[in-house]
């Protein structure tokens, strides 16, 4: 059979160390949900090869296989063949993009709403007035589901410059992200001073940008690249690099194949804040978090590995027993709580379902986009559980004995 359309450049070399096992698909979420092979890792795969070579048109029913993948990378820790399955699936969508498909208008607003901090924040203090949400109901569909999810207590962090006296030996450079600098100041406030505490001069280049990871798994690579150039110029030097989200960190850890030999520089100085506080000085004393629940973020599992200095960390916390809720997807999944409702409250609700099971004094998660949809889930399912990154119970103890 001719090709429909002339192939387009995709890495058809790396895709075809897929040998379609199917050792990935009990990993995979939103196979477990539709049992469908396009919404499988390796289904997915045929059909980027499929519409690479030619043989597929970008038709809608392939568009929402690939648009549903979550890109929680949970089929790269299953695979036997190493396959790089998020840099395919970042790699199907430019090709999407080539061909001209592009999402809904109102989707690339907000995707390009949550680049922007500053508008960010302008657009969370509008929203917060009950007429606004009143409007948005009205209105419906992704503005109806964005007021819902805006945490009525977000704030941009109160400091930003380093204020310990610590030498530039104990340097590190804070990445703030967008979505954590508009919405999560107190969880980067939080770092900060837990850092600090521990004998860090912690530094917020003003200059930084978004990490790119809308745009990159949006397959906009070009704009990713920019992106990560920007941050290249922001963050130079050799110092740690600190970022309080795994979804950032998972992107900055791909520097090297947005930004070459800089980027990959860059992305060899990425750290996680709990594996600098795990094995600290630090003078802890028990909180008023006994008893709490542990939420790894697929890019921490997945992408990151930094789980296990999560767990350390908590280990070592006067007082604190915690218990982990299930492996796999909450789908938060980057816009995804945004633009796909039913699949994201899906796959949360029996994460809930655990939490109202026994209710623990606390959620801990290190995702900004994974805490905003546990808080949001949180209360509609009228369960009063605050949502804290790791570096907040630190700091609780830190602060209970003074």
């Amino acid at each position: 059979m001719p090709p429909r359309t002339a192939p387009t450049r995709f890495p058809l070399e790396l895709a075809d160390r897929c040998v379609k096992c199917g050792l990935c698909l009990p990993y995979c979420p939103t196979y477990r949900v539709e049992n469908v092979e396009g919404e499988s890792p390796r289904g997915r795969i045929a059909l980027m090869q499929g519409l690479a070579r030619g043989r597929l048109d970008a038709d809608a029913a392939l568009v929402r296989h690939l648009d549903r993948c979550l890109g929680c990378r949970a089929c790269e820790r299953a695979c036997p063949a190493d396959v790089p399955y998020g840099e395919l699936i970042d790699a199907g969508h430019a090709l999407l993009a080539a061909k001209g498909v592009r999402p809904a208008p109102l989707r690339r607003l907000f995707a390009a709403l949550l680049r922007q901090p500053t508008l960010l924040r302008i657009a969370t203090r509008l929203g917060s007035f009950a007429g606004m949400r009143r409007l948005a109901g009205m209105i419906g569909g992704l503005p109806a589901r964005a007021a819902r999810l805006l945490p009525r207590d977000a704030r941009a962090p109160r400091t930003l410059q380093a204020v310990s006296r610590n030498g530039p030996a104990s340097r590190v450079q804070l990445f703030t992200g967008c979505i954590g600098a508009a919405l999560d100041g107190a969880t980067l406030d939080d770092v900060r001073r837990a850092l600090e505490a521990a004998g860090w001069r912690v530094e917020s280049p003003r200059r930084q940008r978004c990490c790119g990871a809308l745009d990159l798994h949006a397959g906009r690579i070009a704009a990713a690249a920019q992106l990560a150039r920007r941050n290249l110029e922001a963050f130079p030097g050799d110092v740690a690099i600190v970022s309080c989200a795994s979804g950032c960190s998972a992107t900055l850890l791909d520097y090297g194949r947005l930004a070459g030999a800089e980027g990959a520089a860059l992305a060899r100085r990425v750290v996680d804040p709990a594996e600098l506080l795990a094995d600290a000085r630090l003078e802890l004393q028990p909180s008023r978090y006994r008893e709490v629940v542990l939420h790894v973020p697929c890019t921490q599992r997945n992408v990151t590995a930094t789980d296990d200095s999560v767990r350390r960390l908590l280990r070592r916390l006067p007082g604190v027993a915690f218990r982990e809720l299930p492996a796999g997807c909450c789908g938060a999944a980057g816009e995804t709580f945004l633009s796909q409702p039913e699949l994201a409250d899906g796959l949360l609700a029996p994460l809930l379902d655990e939490l109202r099971r026994v209710p623990p004094d606390a959620l801990v998660t290190s995702n900004v986009g994974c805490a905003l949809h546990f808080k949001a889930g949180l209360a509609r399912a009228g369960l009063d559980v605050p949502v804290l990154h790791p570096a907040s119970l630190v700091v609780a103890a830190l602060e209970s004995g003074s």
